[in-house]
């Protein structure tokens, strides 16, 4: 074996066959002759420099006897040091003069009492990453910049931006179901304008340091074009959280979605959520999810692989695709989202559901219309959150 070059840097273990061979074969060592034990390396080692310095300072450790901490009130530690002292204290002042008396016990007490409380400190909880809170990075009244990280392109108009936190162990701080403003100064009609859109991440606060945008750009939109001229490093300004939409487990027993072209992102969000609470991972929520997703032409579905991967996981979710320009062999839905296919698809209505909408406003018109004619409760201009009918 090559001589070590660092004694100290190598790991060292004597075995019980190595501690008996040191002894002559038949000596048994317990933890009250540890200092037999060096005297023998020490004697009968050739070559002491190769034993690690820190194996010495360990058995030098362990022949010091150590405070152990009492378990009981009854202990040895607390009889002779606390009670048999306080009560040779007590009877000495009640024998040399009894007016001493109420002082002695006043003594006993504080100083006893102190002794059994050093013996025994409160524990300190450890800090464990399961229970430190993290640090939020939205604020509610403030715009912040956060730097584009990543541009991942799923088509010619439809990108997902990741946007750095300030660190690696800040979360968004965006409970599920609400929104952020996304914010520009850009020109409009020749002067510069601060610009403002509502976006939804398809992230979470599950994943720290950064956030995830799905965003479709729009040749008139002004947010949406702006943000596929980014490049890595841009900037982009975002405040929040906002919007009436809280979810919880056990908010409804069931959901029923509409939702078109990039509308996917709240319900997205919401069912992530639901499947990540599901009993079989350790949480409660039994919520069942029916999604209709409406959209152009099949290209157009955003992020169709991870709904598909969420119904095979998930029983208790459920999408039904309608495109207005179907390919061949299409088994979903043809043509407009319809009270018919609302009826088929969705719950009814019921004091124990809610009905989600999220799209391009002509659609959402439509189908507020639709689902008022099926029995559903009409939906107010700004949704709150009692309502059954929800708009994004």
């Amino acid at each position: 074996m090559a001589e070590a070059k660092d004694p100290e840097a190598i790991p060292f273990e004597l075995t019980k066959t190595d501690l008996e061979n040191l002894a002559g074969g038949d000596e048994k060592f317990t933890p009250h002759n540890w200092e037999d034990l060096k005297h023998i390396i020490d004697s009968e080692l050739h070559n002491p420099p190769h034993i690690p310095r820190r194996f010495l300072l360990e058995l030098e450790d362990m022949s010091t006897p150590h405070q152990v901490r009492p378990t009981s009130l009854l202990s040895p530690q607390f009889i002779n040091g606390v009670y048999i002292p306080s009560a040779l204290l007590l009877v000495g002042c009640a024998i040399v003069k009894i007016d001493l008396l109420p002082f002695a016990v006043a003594v006993v007490l504080g100083l006893g009492g102190w002794k059994i409380y050093a013996a025994n400190p409160p524990e300190v909880a450890k800090v464990t990453p399961e229970n430190v809170i993290p640090e939020k990075a939205l604020i509610p009244d403030t715009f912040q910049d956060f730097t584009l990280k990543e541009k991942t392109v799923i088509s010619h108009n439809v990108a997902i931006y990741r946007f750095g936190l300030q660190s690696p162990t800040q979360i968004l701080g965006l409970p599920i179901g609400q929104h952020m403003s996304v914010a520009a100064t850009l020109q409009v009609e020749g002067a510069p304008k601060q610009v403002v859109r509502s976006y939804t991440p398809i992230s979470s606060d599950e994943t720290p340091g950064y956030f995830d945008l799905l965003i479709k750009s729009y040749p008139q939109g002004n947010i949406s074009k702006h943000m596929g001229t980014l490049k890595l490093g841009d900037t982009m300004q975002v405040r929040g959280p906002k919007g009436a939409m809280v979810y919880s487990p056990g908010l409804v027993k069931r959901f029923g979605m509409i939702a078109g072209g990039t509308g996917i992102t709240p319900m997205l969000q919401i069912i992530r959520a639901i499947v990540r609470g599901r009993p079989r991972n350790g949480g409660n929520d039994t919520t069942e999810v029916d999604l209709i997703f409406a959209n152009v032409n099949f290209e157009d579905i955003l992020l169709k692989e991870d709904l598909d991967s969420l119904a095979k996981e998930d029983p208790g979710f459920r999408v039904y695709y309608v495109l207005n320009n179907p390919p061949e062999k299409w088994d979903g839905g043809v043509g407009f989202c319809t009270p018919d296919m609302m009826k088929a698809r969705l719950p009814a209505p019921a004091p124990d559901m809610k009905l989600l909408m999220c799209g391009p406003p002509p659609m959402i018109s439509a189908m507020k219309k639709a689902a008022e004619s099926l029995g559903y409760e009409k939906a107010r201009p700004v949704s709150k959150l009692v309502d059954q009918v929800f708009c994004f």
